[in-house]
């Protein structure tokens, strides 16, 4: 079981929610008493959370979710409605980055997630699914819409219907490509954290921690300098060598699923223009347009 479903489980399902997306974050800014000094970094993990309500009428919150360390649960710390998010700052709209901003009614946190890609998968699923519940919430959107000039199809519409601004976010995040968009986000998600397993797991293999005992040992041996360094550096070249290799073999997997990831979103959005292409053909022939 996943970090994402393992906090479903011990945190949502028992207050009958169901999560949408979670991202992990650190703050850009650490908040503190001007009357405390600075301490250390605490030793926790948090999550920004979406999720939604089982009972009618749903509601759409916004929950910060913490694991303390040497604690195998997971701590609800704070929650909020989508009422109470006026703004989602994605920071730049020129380029992916994992800085984001949540300005609520009563304070503004500021994230960096733990990569661009789940920074993005987390505010497209919160874009759409804010515009989702602000067409439910709404039962007189569509009177309003066609006082306006404004109909479901409008480029203007949702954005006029949401509850909450979403400035300097990519338009790929909000746009129709979204589908495509969010197959892509996720396959860089996973090979980001198929590259983080791999690189924790090179740091705990055990040729590295006898390399680093056979080191402090030529450091604290009685043994003469000279004896000492032609004991230890063939085990040392060879321990070297060993984990070269070990590091080369995660380089070129980690290269080749890469690459695998962006064969599978070129054809992804191969198929998505294709289907753009048949779908206008097929209006021209259905409306005779030139």
């Amino acid at each position: 079981m996943n970090v994402h479903s393992t906090i479903n489980k011990e945190v949502f399902v028992p207050h009958d929610e169901r999560m949408l997306v979670a991202v992990e974050v650190w703050r850009r800014k650490r908040k503190r008493m001007s009357f405390l000094p600075a301490g250390p970094k605490g030793n926790y993990a948090t999550f920004i959370c979406l999720s939604v309500t089982n009972t009618r009428p749903h509601q759409l919150l916004i929950t910060k979710v913490k694991k303390f360390g040497g604690v195998s649960s997971f701590t609800r710390r704070s929650q909020w409605t989508v009422e109470q998010l006026r703004q989602v700052n994605g920071i730049n709209p020129n380029k992916d980055s994992p800085e984001f901003d949540l300005i609520f009614d009563n304070t503004v946190d500021q994230w960096v997630a733990s990569s661009s890609a789940e920074k993005c998968i987390f505010v497209q699923i919160l874009y759409h699914a804010c515009q989702t519940y602000s067409e439910g919430k709404t039962g007189t959107l569509g009177k309003v819409g066609k006082l306006v000039g404004l109909n479901d199809s409008s480029p203007g519409f949702a954005s006029k219907t949401l509850l909450t601004e979403f400035i300097n976010c990519q338009s790929k995040l909000t746009g129709d490509a979204s589908t495509v968009n969010l197959v892509i986000y996720r396959c860089k998600a996973f090979l980001n954290r198929i590259k983080n397993v791999m690189v924790a797991k090179q740091r705990r293999t055990p040729g590295n921690q006898s390399m680093h005992r056979k080191y402090r040992s030529l450091q604290v041996s009685p043994i003469s300098a000279s004896t000492s360094i032609k004991m230890g550096n063939r085990p040392m070249n060879m321990a070297l060598g060993e984990r070269g290799e070990r590091l080369t073999r995660a380089e070129d997997k980690t290269i080749e699923l890469m690459h695998t990831a962006q064969q599978f979103a070129d054809t992804a959005h191969k198929l998505f223009n294709k289907q753009i292409y048949v779908f206008n053909i097929t209006l021209k022939q259905l409306y005779n347009f030139p």
